[in-house]
């Protein structure tokens, strides 16, 4: 077995790129609440203690929506305020939203793509990682271990901002597979103060029982850290989130979806409705690919949808299994509904924001992670 290295990163809720992403999907969320045909298609940036949004938003009562209140409620569950800048009620919004009902046969035409796009969907027969690569699953575990941190030791004063980043050794041989974490670092956000020994310490007793833990749920995955683990390798880090840095919806797409393993389509899922071509082919893609590896057609799949405008249905231009080779689905494609009227009325989840923060797949529960009805 040759061994390949892959690597994989995951960010907290309190990072601006997904406290942009959060507040984009929690608009979203709040238009389907009033009109399951609504279209929402907006961006949003953050900046120290300003947010930006930009787009449109069409649906009974849309002048109505509290868009402030919504912002601080997103930026309050992500961990802002306490201590951390900026405090929700500190927030100032600037808006160039276009805001208003739907235009009179507009709720029709949403089942008819009124943009182009490519998207690109994956699974393994890896059912433990609920189909995702074992690296952008575990780092994802990892991630929301550690981000627990700053509840469970408040003694810690850790912030709402992290980055964790790691590398997994995958062996594959013809009956079993192997991994090892090999490459581990994180970032996170706690006051300049306190005490960083206690900070290491807690790491690395957290990782080793999450490590542990999902060995036993993957068999095939080692238990045994790396040598070195690097927590805040760069130095201080308390001036983080929209105070260290600019955030914008749509950024990390990687994140949201497989990881640098497996090549992303075209647009961003967040700020999006379902019967957006580029968040609705994202979700049919997986849907298809995942189903490829659950009938046992490959142990792994990668489907390529494309929209072209006037679409009814996404188009499969590709489909591959293990180790690249073609895939004939039609047969499949025929007894799976892939429009924008399934996903657009089907796909929206109460869930919405933990999704956007959390990852599109990181939850087996969600609406297109599920086959009930095909």
């Amino acid at each position: 077995m040759n061994p390949q290295t892959y690597a994989a990163e995951f960010i907290f809720p309190g990072h601006p790129d997904k406290l942009s992403d959060a507040i984009a999907d929690a608009l979203v969320l709040e238009a389907y609440r009033r009109e399951p045909r609504a279209l929402v298609g907006i961006e949003v940036a953050v900046h120290r203690d300003h947010v930006y949004i930009t787009g449109r938003i069409a649906c009974p009562g849309a002048h109505d929506i509290d868009v402030q209140s919504i912002i601080r409620t997103v930026y309050k569950s992500a961990g802002y305020g306490k201590g951390w800048y900026p405090a929700p009620e500190q927030v100032k919004v600037i808006s160039n939203l276009c805001l208003g009902p739907l235009e009179d046969g507009e709720a029709q035409f949403r089942e008819l793509s009124d943009d182009q796009a490519i998207c690109i969907g994956y699974a393994n027969h890896l059912e433990p990682t609920n189909h995702l690569p074992v690296e952008q699953w575990l780092v994802a575990r990892l991630a929301k271990r550690l981000h627990r941190l700053r509840m469970e030791y408040p003694e810690l004063e850790l912030g709402p901002d992290g980055k964790v980043l790691i590398a997994v050794s995958e062996s594959v041989g013809a009956s079993k597979s192997t991994w090892a974490l090999s490459h581990f670092s994180c970032s996170l956000q706690q006051m300049t103060a306190s005490n960083e020994l206690s900070l290491h310490r807690s790491v690395r007793v957290n990782l080793e029982d999450e490590l542990k833990k999902a060995a036993i749920e993957l068999p095939g995955l080692t238990d045994t850290l790396p040598d070195q683990l690097t927590v805040n390798g760069a130095g201080a880090f308390e001036v983080g989130g929209p105070e260290g840095d600019n955030g914008l919806s749509g950024k990390k797409l990687v994140v949201d979806a497989y990881g640098p393993r497996v090549p992303i389509g075209g647009g961003a899922w967040s700020g999006k409705d379902f019967f957006k071509a580029d968040r609705a082919g994202g979700m049919h893609a997986r849907r298809l690919a995942k189903m490829i590896v659950q009938l046992g057609l490959s142990k792994e799949a990668q489907v390529v949808l494309g929209w072209f405008p006037g679409d009814r249905s996404a188009r499969v231009l590709r489909a591959t299994g293990a180790g690249g080779l073609n895939l004939d689905i039609s047969q499949l494609v025929k007894h799976v509904d892939i429009s924008l009227k399934k996903s657009g009325e089907s796909f929206c989840d109460e869930k919405l924001v933990e999704v956007a923060r959390w990852g599109h797949f990181s939850d087996a529960t969600l609406p297109w992670e599920r086959f009930g009805q095909l």
